[in-house]
């Protein structure tokens, strides 16, 4: 496993992107974007990606759901929460060695096309019809962030408005080490099942509220 040291925001990942994500529809002139690679920030990588029309993406790689998860798979996690807010599908491959199944922590992700670890596929199909966009979300308002999360499949509401908590959100919006998140916020975020700890870091799970997928009583 890496440092908890190293350069969480350098970690190469490659994606495929196209304009459709009908199989057919890509293979046709125009529609494939190429292979792109995540260096740096994500959320405004593919804020751009999402601006130049891309509505498809697979990563080629598995992708580990385990706590032990190296920093590629960590990054491509937060990858994929950055491209279901932005209602990009997603053509990927997840992996458990330890029987966790990510502890539906990510059942909020667009689903997998595959969960390695699963051996009778009920967890996959479970995740996929479970699935929504918006399931997990979140929005800031002046001097507040609320979560609404429907994962356990019941809606609760957290809002955060203490100073110390919502400076570390901005921080976790991209990884950050968990060593520089104050204990006690550490402690909170973990057990509102906020935030992942992969590859010695933190990152923010629910996904940014881009725009409402329902209207506004049912969200």
């Amino acid at each position: 496993m890496p440092s908890p040291r190293g350069d969480f925001g350098a970690t190469v990942v490659e994606v495929e992107l196209s304009r459709d994500y009908d199989p057919a529809a890509a293979r046709l002139p125009g529609m494939a974007l190429g292979t792109h690679r995540l260096v740096g920030p994500c959320g405004e990588t593919v804020a751009g990606w999402y601006a130049a029309g891309a509505r498809h993406a697979r990563l080629a790689h598995p992708v580990d759901l385990c706590a032990d998860a190296d920093a590629r798979a960590a990054r491509s996690l937060l990858l994929v929460r950055e491209l279901t807010a932005r209602g990009i599908a997603v053509d990927w491959t997840a992996r458990c060695r330890d029987g966790c199944h990510g502890g539906d922590l990510f059942t909020h992700l667009c689903p997998p096309s595959r969960l390695d670890g699963d051996a009778t596929g009920t967890v996959a199909a479970r995740w996929r019809a479970a699935f929504f966009l918006g399931r997990c979300v979140y929005r800031r308002g002046p001097g507040f962030v609320e979560v609404r999360d429907r994962r356990s499949g019941a809606l609760e509401v957290v809002t955060i408005d203490e100073p110390g908590h919502l400076a570390a959100i901005a921080t976790l919006a991209e990884g950050v080490v968990a060593t520089e998140v104050p204990a006690d916020v550490r402690r909170d975020l973990v057990g509102a099942h906020l935030v992942a700890e992969q590859a010695g870091h933190l990152w923010w799970l629910p996904t940014r509220a881009h725009r409402w997928p329902f209207p506004a009583l049912i969200v």
